[in-house]
């Protein structure tokens, strides 16, 4: 399967299920991934920090997204404790899951990983590299050797015990590892230009921006993204679809532990 193929999200009765998605911040949805996650059933979406996390037990997948808070923030937004300790007891229940971003280092801190920051932050379109790993890997294993990314980032997170490395680039090597069925990608690729824009109506990101990219930030980050997203999204539909299939709803080992 190429990037170029379109891949069509089976719909059928028995394939629905209920899809949790965790999200940090109103501007960063699951964009692109929501026509394949509504595809497959329904979607509840929880606003951390706001609305109560319900029982994970009730759901056959859960999808969490960016956003600018990290992991060391959690002497002041208590929340992220709590939100570590309910990933944990999810993906040791065999939940499949799938992390974004803070997402992703969310699931390296709920399976006793590190997650720390780093320098110089990692903005803006880049690439990322498959590993020998990732050769295999029913999600991962049909993309190219190297595919562009949008990223926003200066945490990063040491590899949790049992990992397999999926993705590294020059700057951050851990940007994307599989444990189980849970699933942690450093980088978005279901971010369209659209929503980019709005990004830099929001002072903090603006600022962010210009502070990693120089002065014409926000105008560098659009640029990359129009001209990339046709092939971000194409990944993006890519391994969702594959991940859904794999692990959501043939669901053929829902065992955290397994390789």
């Amino acid at each position: 399967m190429g990037l170029g193929d379109t891949l069509q999200p089976r719909q059928t009765e028995e394939d629905n299920v209920d899809i949790l998605v965790l999200r940090h911040v109103d501007c960063e949805p699951p964009a692109a991934y929501l026509p394949l996650l509504e595809a497959r059933g329904a979607v509840q979406t929880v606003r951390l920090g706001v609305d109560p996390l319900p029982d994970h037990r009730d759901f056959g997948a859960i999808i969490a997204m960016g956003g600018p808070m990290g992991v060391g923030d959690s002497d002041t937004l208590g929340w992220i404790a709590d939100e570590i300790a309910y990933i944990a007891g999810a993906v040791s229940a065999g939940v499949p899951y799938w992390g974004v971003c803070l997402g992703a280092q969310l699931l390296a801190a709920a399976l006793g990983a590190k997650v720390y920051t780093s320098e110089p932050p990692e903005v803006g379109i880049g690439s990322v590299s498959l590993t020998p790993g990732a050769v295999t890997d029913p999600v991962f294993g049909a993309l190219p050797e190297s595919f562009p990314v949008l990223q926003w980032h200066s945490d990063t997170f040491d590899l949790p015990a049992g990992a397999t490395l999926l993705a590294s680039s020059e700057v951050y090597p851990h940007q994307a590892f599989r444990v189980g069925s849970a699933y942690g990608l450093q980088f978005h690729l279901e971010c369209p230009p659209e929503l980019a824009e709005t990004w830099n109506d929001i002072d903090a990101y603006r600022e962010s921006l210009k502070s990693a990219l120089g002065p014409d930030g926000p105008a560098i980050l659009l640029e990359g993204l129009r001209a990339q997203f046709p092939r971000l999204a194409r990944v993006a539909q890519l391994v969702m679809t594959n991940w859904l299939d794999t692990y959501v709803v043939s669901a053929p080992d829902r065992s955290a532990g397994s390789s």
